[in-house]
């Protein structure tokens, strides 16, 4: 990132639940759905988009474009909270088994549908790198192995990293929901506090040691081992993705009125808005990659969590239907785009004017077809297949 079919867990890396053992206990505690946070997604996922192919003219909203790699760490923290959300208070315990059977069904149809229509990427791959290199890319990569390589994380798919950090992440997620998380809000929420706090200390030390020996402060377009390392392996994102269990528990046992949650999720984007327009260049590039801006996401998680103005306007229903595709467009939007790119399509249509707009258009409408015809179809079919005994 995630439990019903076509609720929340259509979005993004979020989680769907099997069917549950127990079906009287666990309908009660079956959640409330959070369109909302379906709706952020679109967002998120639009602006990952929009800083992989920058439109020009963007004026006041260039800033945000130009720092949007901090929403994948939005999308881990929001893969955290919701699969904690979900899963913490059931009455039953979490079966790993099938936990990882609707993980797996949830997301791999989409990533294996990214490897095969981007197969010709690996003709670019074979002659950027070494044999040794390229086989071993070719091996991990439909694994989701390739993130635990800071070389090859962004082999044949390079958006394709995430799923390393989120399917080592579930791996462990059956154990990290039994540990004995406080209860009360006010820990949890310093609980919170302490795990961001842990997760940037490697990028601070990074920073001091510049262990590298990059000339100078690093950027999107730096490169070295251990910044890649930093950006991409599943390890530096096990505090965002604890961060956001621990944000789940917290709106489990955080009781607030709609009115507090409408003043905190405005406040959060007012704070976010002005972060962005004012401070943003002056943190540096790699604590912003390790998680800075956590806790504005986190109270806005909260803020959306429930009835208020702000969560209707991110609950429209066209957003949540494109927050749907979320998924599939954050997979397919990369490759996808630098190949109607290569190949010029957009002036073959004698549309080279509109673009890169149609470019966009093209790739969120290849996102919803893809969810309609391989996401859906592929999750039933695997989850109806019942798994056999053990």
């Amino acid at each position: 990132m995630p439990s019903k079919l076509d609720t929340v867990s259509e979005a993004l890396l979020t989680p769907e639940a099997p069917a549950p053992a127990l079906p009287q206990a666990a309908a009660s505690v079956r959640k409330p759905k959070l369109p909302a946070l379906t709706g952020v997604r679109t967002l998120l996922a639009v602006n990952i988009m929009l800083f992989h192919f920058t439109p020009p003219h963007m004026g006041p909203f260039y800033t945000l474009i130009d720092h949007s790699y901090v929403f994948v760490g939005f999308f881990i923290l929001l893969s955290g909270y919701i699969l904690s959300y979900n899963y913490a208070d059931r009455p039953t315990p979490l079966n790993p088994r099938d936990f990882w059977r609707a993980r797996v069904a949830r997301l791999y149809p989409i990533y294996l549908l990214s490897l095969v229509l981007f197969a010709g990427m690996l003709g670019a791959e074979w002659q950027a790198r070494s044999h040794t290199q390229f086989f071993a890319g070719l091996i991990l990569t439909p694994l989701l192995l390739q993130g635990w390589s800071p070389w090859l994380a962004t082999f044949w798919n390079t958006v394709a990293w995430t799923l390393s950090a989120e399917a080592a992440l579930y791996l462990i997620f059956p154990w990290l929901v039994r540990l004995p998380w406080p209860k009360s809000p006010a820990r949890l929420i310093a609980l919170l506090f302490a795990i961001w706090a842990i997760g940037l200390v490697p990028h601070a030390l990074y920073l001091w040691l510049n262990p590298d020996h990059l000339p100078g402060p690093p950027d999107r377009y730096s490169s070295g081992f251990w910044l890649r390392t930093l950006k991409y392996t599943p390890v530096a994102y096990i505090c965002t993705f604890l961060a956001g269990m621990t944000l789940g528990r917290l709106q489990t046992n955080l009781k607030l009125h709609p009115i507090h949650r409408s003043w905190i999720a405005g406040a959060s984007l007012l704070a976010i808005a002005v972060f962005f327009g004012t401070v943003v260049d002056r943190v540096p590039y790699i604590l912003m990659h390790g998680g800075f801006m956590v806790p504005l996401f986190a109270a806005l998680v909260v803020g959306l969590s429930g009835q208020n103005i702000f969560a209707s306007v991110f609950a429209w229903k066209p957003i949540e239907l494109l927050g749907q595709a979320s998924y599939a467009l954050f997979l397919l939007h990369f490759n996808f785009i630098n190949l109607l790119h290569d190949h010029h399509v957009p002036e073959r249509l004698h549309l080279a004017a509109y673009d890169p707009w149609v470019s966009y258009a093209a790739a969120l409408g290849l996102s919803v077809a893809a969810m309609y015809l391989v996401e859906r179809p592929a999750r039933r079919a695997i989850l109806a297949r019942k798994p056999q005994s053990a």
